[in-house]
Parts: C-alpha cells; sequence; structure tokens
C-alpha cells in the first residue's frame, strides 16, 4: 500500500450554510471518512484548514496574505489515505462529498524519501 495526501479545495460559497446544512454536510463526510475507514483506507483523517494563512515567496522571502489571491478555489482540507495506487486512490475519492457541492479533490501521492 502507499499514501496519497487528498487536497480538498472549493470555492467559497456566495451565503453562510444554514446550522441545519452544516449538520448534513458534516453528517455524509463522517459517513464516507468512516466507510474509508473500515476498508482500512483512512492513514490520518487530517483536519479542517482556516481560511486565512500567510504565503512566503521567493529568495526575498516575502510574506503576504494568502492562501492564493490569484485563485478562487480554497483548500478547505486534507486526509491522507493508503491505496494499492494512483488508480485506486482517485476511485475512492469519488466518494468525497465536497464533489456534491462543485468542489474538487486533488489526489496526490506521497513520495517515500529515504533517510
Amino acid at each position: 500500500m502507499s499514501e496519497f495526501l487528498y487536497i480538498y479545495r472549493m470555492q467559497q460559497p456566495a451565503e453562510k450554510p444554514s446550522p441545519e446544512q452544516m449538520q448534513q454536510r458534516m453528517q455524509k463526510w463522517m459517513t464516507w471518512m468512516t466507510g474509508l475507514e473500515k476498508k482500512g483506507h483512512i492513514k490520518e483523517r487530517g483536519h479542517p484548514l482556516e481560511q486565512g494563512g500567510k504565503v512566503v515567496r521567493g529568495a526575498q522571502k516575502a510574506v503576504m496574505d494568502g492562501p492564493y489571491a490569484e485563485t478562487k478555489d480554497v483548500v478547505g482540507g486534507y486526509s491522507i489515505i493508503e491505496a494499492k495506487d494512483l488508480a485506486e486512490a482517485a476511485e475512492l475519492s469519488k466518494g468525497c462529498p465536497i464533489l456534491e457541492g462543485g468542489g474538487v479533490v486533488e489526489v496526490r501521492a506521497v513520495m517515500q524519501m529515504k533517510a
């Protein structure tokens, strides 16, 4: 089994969801994650990320407000998944609730570094 990083991307909603909508969304996420966990695919559930942050760029190490002003997508969180290969990791991501709202799951292999 190899490790893969799921990066959850979404566009900022025009209006804030109601508490009921948030509860429904959270339940879908928990159901999906629990299913992956029961099948042995969750290495680390990960965490949601705050919207704001800083970006440090270039040799000058300039610090700017972030995450990325040039994109409309916001990275909402991440998880680390175990799968036999990239194709399986991508297939497993198809159950992610973020996709229902037009979001994106970026699937990236974690490179194993030798010490």
